[in-house]
């Protein structure tokens, strides 16, 4: 176990969460190197992103896979059913060098559109299941519902991501009993932050020491969601 892991553990880990609209940014343009800087500033320790590979064909990767390597403190977890790819269904998990990953799986989710989550197991036992629920509220408890079902007895377990719901408690109704949500802050629109679509929820075992909402000017313009933050203890 190394000098690094050790100090992972005894402190709060800090889980970040990032709709990263494909790398599009509110200009119209499509910058990597800005959802980089982005990143690099969360100082956290695991990173979901949604949206991380664009649409059409192959579904390539938004920020390319070698500019993570190189100019990031992170590595890419081996989620995507391709070699282009940053994710499954979009969502991508970066963990910070020195972290390690005991498992990690896909998640396929039910609903009226194409949906998935992704599950990542650390070294220390801590679970991250990153999500990107669909746009239909019946989707999203049905999508929520697999996600509950995938881990029964859970414990030691975050969910993060975009949840698309713009109530403050309707359409969860899934995570009650097992996990206890939070809403970090209003992360969407980007431009003009009114809705909490972003949020994490943490099995009862999990404290939440603190959390937010990046609301810096990089973050402002690089995509139409603002990165969300959560140090788990």
């Amino acid at each position: 176990m190394s000098i690094m892991y050790d100090a992972f553990k005894d402190r709060p880990r800090r889980i970040a969460s990032y709709n990263i609209r494909k790398a599009r940014g509110l200009d119209g343009r499509r910058d990597p190197g800005r959802i980089i800087d982005v990143l690099n500033g969360l100082d956290a320790d695991v990173i979901v992103l949604q949206e991380a590979d664009r649409r059409m064909g192959d579904r390539p990767a938004a920020v390319p896979k070698d500019m993570i390597a190189r100019a990031t403190d992170f590595d890419l977890v081996p989620l995507a059913g391709n070699t282009v790819s940053l994710g499954w269904h979009g969502n991508a998990v970066l963990m910070r060098r020195g972290v390690g990953v005991a498992h990690h799986t896909q998640i396929t989710l039910p609903g009226a559109e194409p949906r998935g989550a992704v599950a990542v197991t650390l070294d220390d036992g801590l679970t991250v299941v990153g999500v990107h629920l669909g746009l239909l509220r019946n989707s999203r408890r049905k999508q929520l519902q697999a996600i509950a079902e995938h881990t029964p007895q859970p414990q030691n377990t975050v969910v993060i991501g975009d949840m698309n719901e713009w109530a403050r408690t309707r359409g969860f109704e899934a995570l009650n009993g097992a996990f206890a949500l939070h809403s970090p802050g209003h992360s969407f629109h980007a431009a003009r932050p009114i809705a909490a679509l972003d949020r994490v929820a943490l099995t009862h075992d999990l404290t939440l020491v603190d959390a937010g909402v990046d609301q810096g000017p990089l973050a402002k313009r690089a995509s139409d969601h603002l990165p969300i933050w959560a140090d788990v203890g």
